[in-house]
């Protein structure tokens, strides 16, 4: 569980190092040039997910939980809702401008989804700081940042396409679940 913990610990703090230490951050950006900072950032961050799948992969089963049958439909459904979500700022439909927050209010609903289905304690780690760090991030934004200049919504025809990615992007993310022995389509339908 120690890469686990590493990766999630590198995850948090990288995501967090700007606002938190916003001088620092803006000091390593003029020193190495924005480009290469966000590269540095970026190369943490493939860095904290590779931890993270490995120490979740290598981790032991310890129940904690047992989750309610029937919530692999919800989760599934949630996982749909959670990868629109992390689109949808980036969109050009009516839906970017529900959400002051739309990828970190994805991350919540994948947290929430995989936590219905997976009750071991390496998900509870895994999933529950994910969900603890997107809380976290909306309020030091929120805090940081009061007022939110909510962008004019476009057409219908932006959501359509949107939505035509997630699915495409669904059918991959469950493709590579499968891939790694953990097919999404198997669990607590019952």
């Amino acid at each position: 569980m120690t890469l686990l913990y590493l990766g999630i610990a590198i995850w948090i703090l990288v995501h967090l190092f700007k606002r938190i230490a916003p001088e620092a951050r803006a000091a390593m950006g003029r020193a190495m040039g924005q480009g290469p900072a966000k590269g540095v950032i970026a190369v943490l961050l493939v860095i904290s997910i590779v931890l993270m799948v490995i120490g979740y992969r290598a981790a032991p089963y310890d129940p904690v939980y047992a989750p309610l049958a029937g919530m692999g439909h919800l989760n599934n459904l949630l996982m749909l809702v959670a990868v629109m979500l992390l689109g949808a700022g980036s969109s050009k439909g009516k839906m970017r401008s529900w959400f002051r927050h739309p990828m970190l209010l994805g991350v919540i609903v994948w947290s929430f989804a995989h936590l219905l289905v997976n009750g071991d304690f390496a998900s509870v780690v895994l999933f529950g700081s994910m969900a603890l760090w997107a809380v976290a991030e909306i309020l030091l934004i929120n805090r940081a940042e009061p007022t939110w200049a909510r962008p004019e919504p476009g057409p219908i025809k932006g959501d359509i396409r949107l939505l035509v990615i997630a699915l495409v992007l669904y059918a991959i993310i469950a493709g590579i679940h499968v891939a790694l022995d953990h097919n999404p389509f198997l669990g607590t339908y019952a």
